[in-house]
């Protein structure tokens, strides 16, 4: 066995990156409170070629220096825009075809292991903030949830932890 240094992935360099083909995914950033946790966000965005980054809220923007030093550079490879309102990121989502997806909590979740995103449909991933989680005005706009099967005594992952659970399954069905 050996590993294997970074050099001898034979990954894209980021102008390639940027011209390949991603994963028809949005994430949905909803007042995330941790700069630490956004930068997270797009370092797996990048991993599994998501399509583009919402931060929304009080949700940190790059160039703050929390998200770019967990981004570790995946700010320039990963498109994102910034929305004051979520409800109007999801309004806009809607127009252009996107399944809104919240991966939350709730009484008709669907279980992510249960959930096999369909090659052709566009998704929107809404992760909400550390604290209180999705916001409940978001409802109206949201077609379904997402859960993530969980044991333990806590009620909830880490929401990058959350995201690269879910980005993976989706990246899993869609990609590979």
């Amino acid at each position: 066995m050996k590993f294997i240094k970074g050099t001898e992935l034979n990954r894209a360099d980021l102008k390639d990156y940027k011209a390949l083909t991603k994963m028809p995914v949005v994430i949905v950033l909803d007042n995330l409170r941790s700069g630490l946790n956004t930068g997270s966000v797009f370092r797996t965005a990048d991993s599994f070629f998501a399509e583009k980054i919402f931060l929304c809220g009080i949700t940190a923007q790059p160039p703050e220096r929390e998200v770019l030093k967990s981004a570790l550079g995946a700010t320039e490879a990963v498109a994102w825009e910034y929305f004051k309102d979520t409800s109007e990121a999801l309004r806009q989502l809607k127009i252009s075809g996107y399944n809104i997806f919240a991966v939350e909590q709730s009484d008709s979740s669907i279980m992510l292991n249960d959930f096999v995103p369909q090659k052709g449909e566009k998704y929107a991933l809404i992760f909400g903030n550390e604290v209180k989680g999705v916001d409940d005005q978001l409802i109206d706009l949201i077609d379904h949830c997402i859960e993530v099967p969980q044991s333990g005594t806590k009620h909830s992952l880490n929401v990058s932890v959350c995201a690269g659970v879910v980005l993976w399954r989706f990246y899993e069905k869609l990609i590979l």
